[in-house]
């Protein structure tokens, strides 16, 4: 039950965290840069396939483990850990293959990865820590 919970709490952080961000940046960050390769409107049911699957992994490789040793700490630098990785990977792949993409969104959106994942990690451990009491 407690897995449940911090998948849901890690969950509702990220979501939320990373829609204030999209909103704010969108228009600042990546649209100045990709222009009309942004979709005009949000594919809604491949961004809910990532947060439930980025989730996902953010429960088993950072949460869980944190869970068993008792350590919020570990729950955030895991967190980051995964979070830098994941947005490297997407972000270091466009570097690579496309034209449009620059240094600053690789830059930007790694920080954030690191950021949102560990904060999202971080936020599940606490919140089934006290449930769990």
């Amino acid at each position: 039950m407690s897995y449940l919970v911090a998948y849901i709490a890690s969950m509702i952080v990220f979501v939320g965290l990373d829609a204030v961000w999209l909103s704010l940046m969108g228009p600042r960050l990546y649209r100045p840069v990709l222009g009309d390769l942004l979709a005009e409107k949000l594919n809604a049911p491949a961004a809910i396939a990532f947060y439930l699957v980025y989730g996902l992994g953010v429960m088993v490789l950072a949460i869980a483990p944190a869970l068993r040793e008792g350590a919020g700490s570990r729950a955030a630098l895991k967190g980051a850990a995964l979070g830098l990785v994941a947005y490297a990977t997407y972000d270091l792949t466009n570097q690579a293959t496309l034209r449009a993409w620059a240094t600053r969104l690789t830059l930007a959106d790694m920080a954030w990865g690191a950021t949102l994942t560990a904060l999202a990690a971080y936020a599940g451990f606490q919140t089934a820590r006290l449930v769990a009491r």
